[in-house]
């Protein structure tokens, strides 16, 4: 089951405020708390605020306000975007979102409104807010001064690209079709959409279309003379006044609205009277055009009349405010309650809500996306906040993303090095961390170094570490912040930005070292694929692990992979599957795929398998059939160093996967190693796991 669902179009003024309104209308009918999200809005709520967002709020009376419903304004979010920090505004809508779902029962997210330039840019901005929320999509489509052809392929091919991004597509609606061409779109569609997805196809509406006339007043910045109390008229057409009372009478259409230079008394007295009269329709207004009001005489004749729909004086000269009124979009707006009603029933009659609510109760997301992924790890690790060193403080990646962990209040941080030199950095890069809300250590000046000194050489003393080299070796802040670790006044450490792999793990095999039963310290890397997380391992660590060795890889992995929330599903790698193929290399992968099902028989794992029938179902079913591994592998065990690296930088590389990681395994307490040539991005994550690494 979910509890979202994401409203989207693929162009402009396509009528989605009529799904927004009518799903929460739907959804209060089925649970108490529904919530409201549009991650970008297209105006600055200080200047305009969004009409149909404040009618859903003020009429279905929702626990929020208009500041809950949105993150960014569409140009906020460009500049994210021209500025490199599209990740971080994916960041931002996600834990938004997060915070509206642990509140509701059901939150309705509606995409961007196409009033700017660039559609196809603006789309992918969607696909992604979509994906990354694991939002099924109802996509609505306009069929306005479209015709039949035009629609269905708009629509297909609107189906097309989310399916290709693997967005999940729950329903097209297509929306403002002319009534003639309504059949023979709902026919070409069915006969082309899958069963999966629910269509609906809604037929224009002049009602919902037209503006009132408040809508008019406000667009023509006029000067209303009478009628305060009818500007919920809707103006389903209009007409000129510039002819003789007799044609002119001929024109009148229910709902009319009658655009008349100010001085033409006839056609305003006969107005009035058509509007009084049985014989004729309802007529929605006049604007009077020219700068002329009504003469003396007949506004006192119009203060005598009990109900009078409105008159409004302009500036503008006919022709001018006939244009102007012919481009007013109609909004929803949160006065209008005949609107928004009218907006439900429209979606009531051409909806099948009782499937629709079917499918969005048993709908199952599929795959997590890594900006998914990366919001789980930040929340568990603020739900125990821990303690990480950071040895290489003077490095801009590491005090960028130190920046980064402490406004987001993760962890509490150490860095160790040269006070004045760090604050120096920092003010040099302008770069917004509180130095305040982090500790700074010079391993040499620290009131803890002697201690640490003594503590080194009774550890190392047996492997011929002198007093002296115990104070040397504890000026090298890889030391010294391992023995923060070691000795309780720091949870964990990340290091490795500017260090070997070597000079950052020495320090925890000498005196850290691993846990019981442990013999070999490995590392995962979690591989963050477009639809799933993959572990991998060992990637960074062991050239050439024997078989024993790799089983207890395999079950490191196993465990860390289950720890993460990863089911673990094994596959111990080779270049054959199955019984097929033979040689020392594949005999050393079957020795310890029997190794791990002996020690750990709960484990669910596969081997020797080659890496396409570990993770494509088709070719997993038909190497190794039956196989509850094959084609479904969520940890990837690769025989060794040399195969496992290249692999996931290739997959890295070739995908766009983020890697999250090294992550090592085995030690007694968190110490992790980074590239040399990692990113904020890279040491933010681990930091990340590293904390939660330290939770145990």
């Amino acid at each position: 089951m979910i509890k979202t669902v994401f409203i989207a179009s693929t162009e402009p003024h396509s009528g989605k405020s009529i799904i927004s309104i009518g799903l929460v209308n739907m959804l209060l009918g089925k649970a108490q708390k529904i919530g409201y999200y549009k991650p970008i809005i297209s105006h600055d709520p200080l200047l305009y605020k969004e009409h149909h967002t404040d009618a859903i709020i003020s009429h279905f009376d929702l626990p929020m306000t208009y500041a809950d419903t949105y993150s960014f304004t569409w140009e906020e979010a460009t500049h994210q975007m021209e500025s490199e920090r599209r990740g971080e505004m994916i960041d931002t809508i996600i834990r938004k979102f997060k915070s509206l779902e642990s509140q509701n029962d059901f939150t309705v997210v509606e995409g961007t409104d196409y009033l700017g330039e660039g559609a196809a840019f603006e789309f992918e901005i969607n696909v992604q807010i979509a994906k990354n929320l694991r939002a099924p999509v109802i996509i609505v489509v306009s069929g306005e001064d479209k015709t039949t052809a035009q629609v269905v392929n708009g629509a297909l091919n609107s189906i097309r690209n989310f399916d290709e991004r693997e967005v999940q597509v729950l329903a097209l609606v297509a929306n403002k079709v002319k009534p003639e061409n309504a059949k023979d779109i709902e026919d070409l569609l069915k006969a082309q959409l899958s069963a999966d997805i629910l269509l609906a196809v809604i037929p224009s509406n002049s009602s919902l279309n037209s503006p009132t006339m408040k809508e008019i007043y406000h667009k023509l910045n006029g000067k209303l003379l009478f009628g305060e109390n009818q500007l919920s008229n809707l103006a389903d057409n209009f007409v000129t006044g510039a002819m003789q009372v007799p044609n002119f009478l001929n024109y009148l259409k229910e709902n009319t609205l009658i655009i008349t230079p100010g001085d033409r008394g006839d056609i305003i007295i006969s107005a009035l009277q058509a509007n009084l009269s049985t014989n004729y329709p309802k007529v929605a207004g006049i604007i009077l055009t020219a700068g002329y009001e009504p003469e003396e005489p007949i506004i006192r004749l119009i203060n005598g009349l009990q109900t009078i729909f409105p008159i409004i004086a302009v500036e503008t000269g006919t022709f001018q405010t006939s244009n102007e009124i012919g481009a007013i979009r109609s909004k929803i707006t949160s006065d209008n309650t005949k609107k928004i009603q009218l907006a439900i029933d429209t979606f009531n009659r051409c909806i099948n809500t009782v499937e629709l609510d079917k499918r969005l109760f048993s709908f199952k997301p599929s795959g997590i996306t890594p900006r998914m992924f990366q919001y789980q790890l930040t929340e568990w690790a603020k739900s125990a906040k821990k303690h990480i060193v950071l040895p290489e403080g003077n490095d801009e990646r590491i005090l960028k993303a130190a920046a980064r962990l402490i406004n987001q209040g993760i962890v509490n941080l150490t860095l160790l090095g040269n006070v004045t030199e760090i604050t120096a950095t920092i003010n040099r890069l302008d770069i917004n961390l509180d130095l305040n809300a982090i500790r700074i250590i010079n391993p040499a000046d620290d009131e803890n170094y002697d201690d640490y000194v003594n503590t080194l050489y009774e550890l190392r003393k047996t492997k011929n570490v002198n007093l002296e080299m115990a104070r040397d070796l504890m000026t090298d802040v890889s030391y010294f912040g391992t023995m923060m670790v070691y000795k309780g006044h720091a949870d964990g450490m990340v290091s490795g930005a500017v260090h070997t792999t070597l000079h950052t793990i020495r320090p925890a095999l000498q005196f850290i070292k691993t846990k019981p039963g442990i013999s070999v310290v490995s590392s995962i890397f979690f591989m963050c694929l477009p639809d799933r997380i993959s572990v991998f391992g060992d990637c960074a660590v062991n050239p050439n692990p024997t078989a024993e060795q790799l089983a207890e890889i395999a079950i490191s992995s196993a465990e860390s992979s289950q720890r993460f929330g990863i089911e673990p599903r094994v596959a111990m790698l080779s270049y054959s599957s199955g019984t097929s193929g033979e040689g020392e290399d594949v005999e050393k992968v079957r020795r310890a795929t029997e190794i791990v099902k002996t020690k750990r028989p709960d484990l669910k794992v596969e081997g020797p398998i080659q890496y396409d029938a570990a993770v494509d179902p088709v070719v997993g079913s038909s190497k190794l059939p039956g196989s509850e591994v094959a084609g479904r592998a969520s940890v990837l065990i690769f025989p060794d160093l040399n195969t496992g690296n290249n692999t996931y930088k290739a997959v890295q590389r070739e995908t766009g996967a983020l890697a999250i990681g090294p992550m090592l395994q085995g030690l007694n307490k968190p110490v992790n190693d980074l590239s040399r040539g990692c990113t904020v991005d890279d040491i933010f994550n681990t930091v990340i796991i590293t904390a939660i690494q330290c939770q145990d």
